[in-house]
């Protein structure tokens, strides 16, 4: 069975594997009205994000907890259990929980590979390296963390047999040629729109599957990693994972039509849609955030309570993290724990804080529950 994404063979041990052709598809994409209205507005609304986060008082900030967001969305739809309070309430040192565990290294590679973008282009080289900072700790430290596999792997429910797979990626040797293909493609000067060009390049690697786990993340990684390349965002503000987990199942689907019938342009629609609908949700979770912390600065100032510079610092640092103790508080601000605690009481009083721990006499802590809620959207 062929179509211009490619064609399953059937292998010797009895299973068909897919052998997916070069990008751009040929015959080549048709861009007709509906996808060029949903591109026009994708670029559009990306625009209005990346002109907010050119505003944000402290983009760092605020670009910390997007990528927590993302890190959890992603790592959710891969059936990672936990929350977003669970993800900033413990410290990594203290890490026992594989689940956060994973949560936790997804942001380090989102770090590592904007980092290493400065660098270096996006590569077969930097993906390994990428992959490898994801895979490090925890589930899927075993399985050859920033390599390719040198095995089959396949699709399909937990714990099912290759017989029963739903999709079996390419064999080794069509897989490093459809790698190097993929990366010939990454780099390649030609008209396709940006957004398009990712779309591609997160379906063909999705349908490649290179590593023996992690190919979900690693792809959705791709995705921010790609736009930030290309100049369409200067910070990591777009959590496509929350599109993708809200309709994980027209995301596979979408995925396995292009396999089975060569679809690119059902894949490119449902894609270009997610990029729309989650920038509208960055945009109005920004505004909301800049609304919320005009507002908390202007309770701080006007309350006329002494020291209120240091308020004002302590409340730049709730917006990287919401969850905060008193002894914690000291060491940020610099002060005496007795001036440090009568600054958190005071943000207690402001309705800013809030008691995350009322029954405990020791080692409260506090949480900015009004950022968290704005955050929290698609997480739950």
């Amino acid at each position: 069975m062929e179509n211009r994404a490619g064609s399953f063979f059937r292998q010797n041990e009895g299973y068909q594997s897919f052998s997916p052709k070069k990008l751009p598809p040929s015959p080549e994409l048709k861009y007709d009205s509906e996808i060029m209205k949903v591109l026009s507005d994708a670029d559009r609304r990306l625009g209005q994000l990346d002109g907010l986060t050119q505003i944000l008082p402290t983009p760092a900030l605020f670009v910390t907890m997007y990528v927590r967001k993302e890190a959890l969305l992603s790592s959710q739809i891969e059936g990672t259990q936990a929350s977003l309070i669970d993800v900033l309430s413990i410290e990594e040192k203290k890490i026992s929980n594989l689940h956060i565990v994973e949560v936790s290294n997804y942001v380090r590679a989102m770090y590592y590979g904007l980092q290493r973008l400065n660098e270096f282009p996006l590569s077969l080289r930097l993906i390994k390296e990428i992959h490898g900072v994801l895979l490090e700790r925890g589930r899927g430290s075993q399985r050859s963390p920033g390599e390719f596999r040198r095995s089959q792997n396949w699709i399909g429910p937990a714990g099912c047999t290759i017989e029963d797979a739903s999709f079996i990626p390419p064999t080794i040797p069509v897989m490093n040629q459809a790698l190097n293909d993929l990366e010939k493609f990454m780099h390649e000067a030609d008209d396709i729109p940006v957004l398009i060009k990712i779309g591609l390049i997160h379906a063909q690697f999705e349908t490649i599957h290179p590593f023996l786990d992690g190919n979900g993340r690693m792809g959705r990684l791709l995705i921010t990693f790609w736009l930030c390349q290309q100049g369409i965002l200067s910070e990591p503000l777009l959590y496509l994972s929350y599109f993708f987990k809200q309709n994980r199942l027209e995301y596979y689907d979408r995925l396995m039509q292009v396999r089975q019938k060569g679809d690119w342009e059902g894949w490119i629609k449902f894609f270009l849609s997610g990029v729309r609908e989650v920038a509208d949700e960055a945009i109005s979770s920004a505004k909301q955030i800049l609304s919320l912390r005009e507002e908390c600065m202007k309770k701080v100032i006007n309350s006329n309570a002494p020291g209120y510079k240091n308020g004002i610092k302590l409340l730049d640092s709730l917006f990287e993290t919401p969850i905060t103790t008193k002894v914690h508080a000291r060491k940020y601000l610099n002060l005496s724990l007795p001036t440090a605690s009568s600054i958190v009481d005071h943000f207690v009083n402001l309705g800013i804080l809030s008691d995350y721990t009322p029954n405990r006499q020791r080692k409260k802590r506090y949480v900015f529950a009004s950022y968290l809620k704005i955050l929290e959207r698609g997480t739950e």
